[in-house]
């Protein structure tokens, strides 16, 4: 099943191939429309998908705009200030070296998702009913230089070790970085990602950077994911910030209406002038931003979003120029620390075998909170909150505890973990 809810991804040459990768071109044309910008990532299977891709597109009577190796947001820039009808980036984000896949977007760089476009394309594709009476044409445009120069880039008497994992997010870092002491771990792009996996969420991925930042003795480790979407953060003592703490800094300091994703911390809406709590994934957060003029947003994920002109899209850069600034004043630890208020357990996953009725069960117990159920289902009471999130692909329960104490978050913990049992 390649189709997921926001994108389409598979492993290359048993779920998703040069085939498929040509159905999907025409079948974007026929439902978006004959302009298609076209990125891809340094996978080692990126190019000859996009040669697929783009014969497909061609051959449905559309044009492609080919933009060469770039991350997202560079490809969300591209789309959102090329005339085009919409765009396609080749990727599988922070999956290892034998997945890929394809991000769609409009026009405006708003995502396609699953109820919204790639239902459509899926039942294109598998329909496979192609007609067209004119052939499309290749026009490769180069927006590296554009989208840099659209950042102002400061000179900060800062010590940054930045890890890229050898992945296409290094392609801008020396330039958009030029302003600090930068030393560069795994620049090198290749498609094997040889040194680990492009996903800093799993802590072992990061453990080089962690290293690296005391060694050095830097001010900041930054580590993006595979397509440069996502940026995580390592303090200069090593330790990992996480990212809803960045959101409340961000927050706190550009006094404008935020957004943020429900598993964040309780701190994010109480140091923020106005914000709105979404559920979990990049399409339904931009459409929120877009529908509520939100200026920023994040998520616990580690994507930070923008409003930029028309248009909402990931923004890493903007997050990190300005930690650079407030880091001016004091070290990124100290800048942190008062947003350190409460315990938080990060996601804790079950195997279940009756999601629904787990899930049943804890409200039933625990009806006397404050329920939200925008996504899952999260319970709040005075001094401490649970969320609980079900896998769209797997048998799996995520559960989240924040509290007050930490004796009170092992406790409710604790307290929690029978019923996934």
């Amino acid at each position: 099943m390649i189709f997921k809810a926001y994108d389409i991804r598979g492993i290359y040459g048993e779920q998703l191939n040069e085939d498929t990768a040509y159905k999907i071109g025409r079948a974007f044309v026929v439902y978006m429309g004959s302009k298609i910008v076209v990125a891809r990532d340094n996978r080692l299977s990126s190019n000859s998908l996009f040669e697929a891709l783009a014969r497909g597109i061609n051959d449905q009577g559309g044009d492609v705009y080919d933009i060469g190796l770039s991350t997202s947001p560079m490809f969300y820039y591209a789309v959102s200030n090329l005339d085009c009808d919409g765009g396609i980036i080749i990727t599988a984000s922070h999956n290892s070296s034998n997945y890929n896949g394809f991000k769609m977007v409009r026009g405006d760089a708003m995502p396609l998702s699953g109820e919204d476009g790639i239902d459509e394309i899926k039942r294109l594709v598998e329909k496979n009913d192609f007609v067209s009476e004119k052939k499309g044409n290749i026009y490769t445009k180069d927006i590296v230089s554009d989208y840099i120069d659209s950042f102002e880039r400061k000179k900060h008497n800062l010590k940054v070790v930045v890890d890229t994992a050898n992945s296409v997010s290094g392609l801008i870092v020396g330039e958009m970085l030029s302003g600090v002491n930068l030393f560069h771990m795994y620049s090198e792009l290749d498609g094997n990602f040889p040194n680990h996996e492009p996903n800093p969420l799993e802590e072992e991925n990061i453990k080089d950077l962690r290293e690296k930042v005391i060694e050095y003795k830097a001010d900041i480790g930054i580590s993006f994911d595979g397509d440069g979407d996502r940026v995580f953060f390592i303090d200069e003592n090593g330790e990992i910030i996480t990212s809803d703490l960045i959101i409340a800094l961000i927050a706190k300091n550009i006094n404008k209406k935020i957004l943020y994703d429900i598993r964040c911390s309780n701190v994010v809406k109480e140091v923020a002038k106005e914000s709105i709590v979404s559920r979990v994934g990049h399409s339904f957060i931009k459409q929120e931003m877009k529908d509520g003029d939100v200026f920023f947003g994040g998520e616990y994920s580690g994507h930070y979003y923008l409003k930029q002109g028309d248009s909402y899209y990931e923004s890493p850069y903007f997050v990190i120029y300005t930690l650079f600034e407030l880091m001016e004043e004091k070290k990124l630890s100290e800048l942190i620390a008062p947003f350190k208020k409460y315990y938080h357990s990060g996601e804790l996953n079950f195997k279940v075998r009756d999601k629904q009725l787990i899930i049943e069960e804890i409200e039933k117990r625990y009806s006397s909170g404050i329920i939200n159920k925008i996504d899952g289902i999260r319970i709040d009471f005075d001094d401490w909150w649970f969320l609980i999130r079900g896998s769209n692909t797997e048998p799996v329960l995520r559960l989240i505890v924040e509290a007050k104490s930490k004796e009170l978050l092992e406790d409710k913990i604790k307290e929690l973990v029978p019923f996934f049992s």
